[in-house]
């Protein structure tokens, strides 16, 4: 595929394409995952669960992103690579500068920090830089021990209100994408109008401006052998692997999914 850049995702959102992000950890599936004209590669903190078994994303270090983002790097045919910055990276700005340059010098287009309008300042700075970045809303999963688990967010009014202000601070402070988790479906389309940038959902609906799943998840490979509710197996009803990736980019770009089942209401 041609070089997807942030001018190529923008362009889509204003001509109202949806794009197609999954998370990816190593040079084969970033081929496949290219082959089947994903945009976005996503080398998720996710790795944590999916590759390395623990129980949450926290145990991840900067050192395991690094690995994994050279590794999506060399198999990488044309998608925009965004990485995460794992738990406790970014406290401080000049941690944050530090370790977004490890990440962008291993191979990323984009970093993506967990969040709200307290990273604007971190996010300013980056931006001057020559980094861009993604601020995920809503279920922040480096967060769980204080959101009491796995819940979806923005449902109360006060809630919902403040995550919208949040997403138009960050949009003003610089950030070059949004990514929200679980977050109702309306207030999701609400954010994605209210904003100029990219906004990605995984459990939010189909209004947003493109989606995002586990890699894992969309084969239908789980530790637990349980599924959220805003996954669903891309494996049904293919042949192979690159069957179903194909099958993923082609629900998404037609608005097949997120079918009215994976999404959140208020």
């Amino acid at each position: 595929m041609p070089q997807i850049t942030l001018t190529t995702l923008q362009s889509l959102k204003l001509k109202g394409e949806k794009i197609t992000m999954l998370t990816c950890y190593d040079a084969t599936f970033a081929h496949a995952a290219c082959t089947a004209g994903v945009e976005v590669l996503l080398v998720g903190d996710s790795l944590g669960m999916v590759l390395q078994g623990h129980d949450s994303t926290l145990p991840v270090t900067v050192a395991d992103m690094a690995y994994h983002v050279a590794s999506v790097k060399r198999g990488n045919q044309g998608a925009f690579i965004v990485a995460d910055l794992p738990f406790m990276a970014y406290s401080t700005c000049e941690q944050t500068l530090a370790n977004c340059a490890l990440l962008m010098q291993a191979g990323a287009h984009m970093v993506k920090l967990e969040g709200a309008a307290w990273l604007a300042e971190s996010v300013r700075l980056l931006a001057e830089r020559g980094i861009p970045a993604c601020v995920h809303l809503g279920l922040t999963p480096q967060s769980v021990n204080i959101l009491g688990g796995y819940k979806v967010q923005g449902r109360q009014d006060i809630q919902a209100r403040q995550m919208r202000a949040d997403a138009i601070a960050l949009e003003q402070a610089g950030a070059a994408m949004l990514l929200l988790e679980c977050v109702p479906v309306e207030l999701a389309a609400d954010i994605a109008q209210a904003v100029k940038i990219p906004v990605i959902g995984i459990g939010a609906g189909s209004a947003v401006d493109g989606q995002v799943l586990v890699l894992h998840d969309m084969l239908g490979l789980s530790l637990s052998g349980r599924m959220p509710r805003f996954v669903k197996n891309f494996m049904t009803g293919q042949p192979d692997i690159q069957g179903a990736l194909g099958a993923y980019v082609t629900a998404v770009k037609a608005v097949e999914f997120p079918a009215p089942e994976h999404g959140f209401a208020s």
